[in-house]
């Protein structure tokens, strides 16, 4: 004898549960369409559920076109130019932050892009405009020429907790699937305030990253990460992984730092960079934080903020804003959500004394501001085994200044010996890709350069003039 279990009333009920009489049961009894919901479908619509159905609305598919140049293959040398190019396609998602069609979504996803296609859950389409984007924060602002669009509930990365349920949304391989409407997958909080190391293949800081283990792939960049009360704390952004696809280690950027990106820009289509004006020892001192208990000063700029108010090199900080400083990557990241004008509380060890000085952030000065003017004049050389073997380089990539004009050096900070390592997204492999990277660049396009300099990985922002 089977016997069918009540799920929220028993036999005898008024006829609103799934029980019936054992004794006469012969099989399942299926309820009739117009029955009143009973409790296996209120339990289904479980809080991600709804999370899901609050912001799917406005959530919505990218589609990027661009060229690149890609080198010709001996047979393509007596049919094309040796230097010809390509239309590529690419793939991402963002969404609506402004009933008038202002769209949030990752720089990298729109970066290099000719032409920016939106398309909605509705599976409509509209031409987008890139009203501007950042690519050190990799945060991008589109718009399209739409009205009386949802909006997307904005929520706080701050009081997130780890193993909390958050959901990301996104468009996985769009051009493969039959409609517009996101692709949602679950998971939990796995880690917050995430500073993911630079290495040799991966060189870039990502700094107080949410981590993840909600599935994100090729496709997700962009989209938002959504807490069970349907409200959006981060910004899908980059995976760990070795195929693609992922393994459940995804990175979200903090909706507070997205939001504050978008709104400069939306103000004055560019971002203002706080500047402090302290230099600290970078990825070659990370094992001796613990020793030292906080980042060592290596050089203070005359006229910064820093030097107004006291700071100078050799000194240890240990705490800014009320945030511990246990490596570089932290100090970055504190900066990173400075604004110009902001307060910043910095505690720092002067052999065994400590001391709290405050100081009001700046812009970048004029000659750091106009960073980029004849980049062009660089003279590059491919890293080989045999070169950094000779150099005693720790990176095997990567394109070597072996010659750049005195102006270009004091403009960029660059210097004869650096090796470039990336340059905005892309890795740098060789000499000729960076010359290449360097002709698509646009006037008033801001980059970051990753490079190593005495066995030390650094990056400075540069604006192309």
């Amino acid at each position: 004898m089977v016997a069918f279990l009540s799920l929220g009333c028993g036999p005898g009920s008024d006829g609103r549960g799934l029980a019936v009489d054992t004794a006469q049961a012969q099989g399942p009894v299926i309820p009739s369409p117009a029955a009143p919901a009973t409790a296996l479908e209120t339990s289904r619509r479980t809080a991600i559920v709804q999370a899901v159905e609050r912001l799917g609305p406005s959530v919505v598919s990218i589609t990027v076109t661009s060229r690149q140049q890609v080198a010709g293959t001996p047979f393509d040398f007596f049919f094309v130019p040796r230097r010809m190019e390509r239309t590529v396609q690419g793939w991402g998602t963002g969404f609506i932050v402004r009933s008038d069609g202002v769209i949030l979504t990752n720089q990298h996803v729109v970066d290099g892009a000719e032409t920016v296609v939106v398309t909605l859950p509705d599976g409509t389409e509209d031409s987008a405009t890139v009203v501007g984007e950042d690519p050190t924060s990799d945060i991008a602002v589109l718009r399209i020429r739409r009205t009386g669009l949802p909006v997307a509930p904005i929520g706080s990365s701050a009081d997130l907790m780890i193993g909390e349920w958050v959901v990301a949304l996104g468009n996985p391989y769009a051009y493969l699937l039959g409609n517009a409407e996101p692709t949602v997958t679950a998971g939990v909080v796995s880690a917050t305030h995430r500073n993911i190391l630079p290495s040799g293949d991966r060189p870039g800081l990502y700094l107080d990253m949410i981590q993840t283990d909600a599935a994100i792939n090729p496709g997700n960049s962009g989209g938002p990460l959504v807490n069970a009360l349907g409200e959006v704390v981060g910004v899908n952004s980059s995976i760990f992984s070795k195929s693609g696809g992922s393994i459940g280690l995804g990175f979200a950027i903090p909706i507070e730092r997205a939001i504050r990106v978008a709104e400069e820009i939306l103000k004055s289509g560019s971002v203002r960079r706080a500047w402090v004006g302290l230099e600290v020892a970078g990825a070659d001192a990370m094992r001796d934080w613990k020793s030292q208990g906080g980042v060592l000063v290596t050089n203070v700029a005359p006229g910064s903020p820093a030097a107004a108010s006291g700071f100078g090199s050799n000194m240890i900080l240990t705490e800014a804003n009320g945030r511990r400083l246990r490596n570089y990557l932290d100090w970055e990241a504190v900066k990173l959500d400075l604004h110009v004008g902001d307060t910043l509380r910095l505690t720092s060890r002067e052999g065994e004394r400590e001391r709290t000085r405050t100081l009001v952030t700046a812009d970048l000065p004029t000659v750091t501001a106009q960073r980029v003017t004849v980049m062009k004049s660089l003279q590059l050389i491919t890293v080989t085994p045999a070169i950094q073997s000779e150099r005693g380089l720790q990176s095997t990539g990567g394109a070597m200044i072996v010659g750049l004009a005195d102006d270009v050096s004091r403009a960029t900070g660059l210097r004869v010996g650096d090796v470039v390592l990336r340059v905005g997204r892309a890795d740098i492999t060789s000499a000729k890709q960076l010359s290449g990277i360097l002709d698509t660049l646009r006037p008033g396009q801001r980059f970051r350069v990753v490079l190593e300099r005495d066995g030390r990985l650094l990056f400075t922002d540069l604006i192309f003039q």
